[in-house]
């Protein structure tokens, strides 16, 4: 069984995230994104923010949106082209630094983020701030999955998040549109992890 707590060590190599199967990749959209996509709160062109192997990327797709994918992890990324391919979806899959996204020089009007906001911490999560500023226009939308302070036990360098760390974090150009109790599914275990579902829109 795959361990719970494999999660990312400061310094390490993304490639290792995805050596072996990790746990939060189970193949499938996270419940809680499917049931925004289907009550139609996704739009225009998606950006899945820390992809990996693409779920909610082809997901977005599947629904006739724009989608592309982000990730450092290249072999994350070659899976996710796969999947894409078999599915019949078209995805544009790119190997970039979620911290630089203006560097990409386009807009997105909705970004979806499971599990990559709560591995930044202090002038990373600054960063990763400041760089979905640049991309996202007034009126689009960011939707994050992360751990949530409620989630007992130790998780590597995973950030358990509060609802005043996730509000403080965006305090700078974005509404605060809900904070809710949500689960993130792992392979490891039936009863998932415990989350904040973030819904927020750029002023």
């Amino acid at each position: 069984m795959a361990d719970p707590t494999r999660h990312p060590r400061a310094g390490a190599d993304p490639e290792d995230l995805y050596a072996t199967r990790p746990p939060w990749d189970i193949g499938r959209p996270q419940p809680a994104f499917l049931a925004l996509a289907e009550a139609g709160a996704l739009r225009g062109r998606v950006l899945d923010a820390g992809c990996g192997t693409g779920e909610h990327a082809i997901m977005a797709a599947g629904f006739g949106l724009d989608a592309t994918g982000v990730d450092l992890a290249a072999n994350a990324l070659r899976t996710a082209e796969d999947k894409a391919r078999t599915r019949g979806r078209t995805v544009r899959f790119l190997r970039q630094d979620a911290r630089q996204l203006a560097e990409l020089g386009e807009v997105f009007d909705t970004v979806l983020d499971c599990g990559l906001f709560h591995l930044f911490n202090g002038a990373d999560r600054v960063a990763y701030a400041d760089a979905l500023r640049s991309v996202v226009p007034p009126g689009g939308r960011y939707f994050m999955l992360g751990f949530s302070d409620r989630q007992p036990g130790e998780w590597g360098r995973v950030h358990k998040l509060t609802r005043a760390e996730i509000e403080a974090a965006f305090a700078d150009g974005w509404r605060v549109d809900s904070i809710e109790p949500s689960t993130i599914d792992i392979t490891a275990d039936p009863d998932g992890i415990r989350a904040w579902l973030v819904a927020l829109t750029r002023i």
